[in-house]
């Protein structure tokens, strides 16, 4: 069956954010296919997520070159739902995708930042989409053993050619940041973007002073786990699910739900009752409160999630008094809310 969108998906709904002090402008949430998007997940339950969020205005898809869980395997599907889902509606989205971890044998698709690396993997995810571009290429992590120099130059270089529109960075800190626009600046091609993670329960944007880079920068800022791993939700308040991420120990595992955590999460899921909103809405809401927050990437493993996720553009305002028990509430969670987590860099996504 042919998919006709909503045509009153840009009727105001979906908050567009301009993106930096580029021109760019994007939907104040976006989609992230890390889960559910690989070959572990049905197409069509792919295609209905996919068309929830678009028909709510969701316009930019979020990807990298080892989303799967095989790796490669979201970009050869998206490639796929580019073909049915979104024949003929290109030039209405914003398709990102990353390189950085590791991809392929040898020493040449190792974690890396070197320019080899980056223009191989980004060759590699254009044949898998299909796409002559993206609209953003990101260098997915920090490396310490390729001169940033030699990273800034290959974002620059994949631009003039063609294959990228704009180029961002994810994961690092608020001076390599401020370095890499200075580099790209001078080079004629600005940092767009930058992907931390952020949530109620990891600020450590706002403590290092990332933020506050990004806005001298000119620079945008899209969070991923706003949900914290899903802790921020309704899932884990009456234990841990059979077959939820948790009960896998990948990125979540249950001796994190502590008593102290999760008597703070019902605390906070107490709050968003009142405010007419489930937990994970209140939890976008917040994260979304910052101006200089361009977008959040959200995950998803059916439309009714992504429909819910949309929920929380309803109610963006907060009181001092809510703002100050959810402080307070995150602060009493066990969870030091201001300290870089090990998994930032490596593994905590949507």
């Amino acid at each position: 069956m042919t998919y006709t969108p909503d045509p009153e998906r840009y009727d105001g709904r979906m908050p567009y954010h301009r993106t930096g002090r580029t021109g760019l402008l994007l939907p104040a949430l976006s989609l992230g296919l890390w889960h559910n998007f690989g070959d572990d997940t049905a197409f069509e339950r792919q295609e209905q997520i996919l068309q929830a969020a678009f028909n709510a205005g969701i316009t930019h898809f979020d990807l990298a070159n080892n989303y799967g869980p095989e790796r490669g395997s979201a970009e050869i599907n998206f490639g796929r739902h580019l073909r049915s889902t979104f024949r003929g509606l290109r030039d209405e989205l914003v398709i990102a995708t990353k390189a950085g971890w590791d991809m392929w044998p040898g020493p040449y698709g190792k974690p890396s930042g070197s320019r080899k690396y980056l223009v191989s993997s980004l060759d590699q995810s254009l044949q898998r989409m299909g796409l002559d571009y993206v609209d953003i290429y990101y260098h997915h992590r920090p490396d310490a053993e390729t001169p940033l120099e030699e990273t800034m130059t290959a974002l620059d270089a994949i631009v003039r050619s063609g294959k990228a529109l704009y180029v961002g960075i994810s994961s690092y800190t608020p001076e390599r940041s401020r370095e890499a626009a200075a580099i790209l600046r001078e080079l004629g091609t600005p940092l767009a973007i930058h992907q931390p993670s952020y949530s109620m329960l990891n600020r450590w944007t706002e403590t290092d002073g990332l933020l506050d880079a990004l806005e001298d920068e000119g620079v945008g800022c899209i969070a991923f786990s706003p949900l914290h791993q899903g802790i921020l939700t309704n899932r884990y308040l009456g234990g841990v699910p059979k077959g939820s991420r948790a009960t896998k120990g990948v990125f979540l595992s249950e001796d994190r739900l502590t008593p102290e955590l999760m008597a703070s999460v019902r605390g906070l899921h107490e709050l968003a009752e009142g405010r007419g909103q489930t937990l994970a809405q209140m939890a976008l809401a917040w994260a979304l409160r910052d101006p200089r927050m361009t977008s959040l990437v959200i995950g998803a493993s059916s439309a009714q999630q992504v429909n819910d996720s949309v929920g929380a553009l309803r109610a963006r305002d907060f009181t001092a008094d809510e703002l100050a028990t959810i402080d307070r509430l995150c602060e009493a969670s066990g969870v030091d809310v201001h300290k870089r987590e090990r998994g930032d860099v490596n593994d905590l996504r949507n």
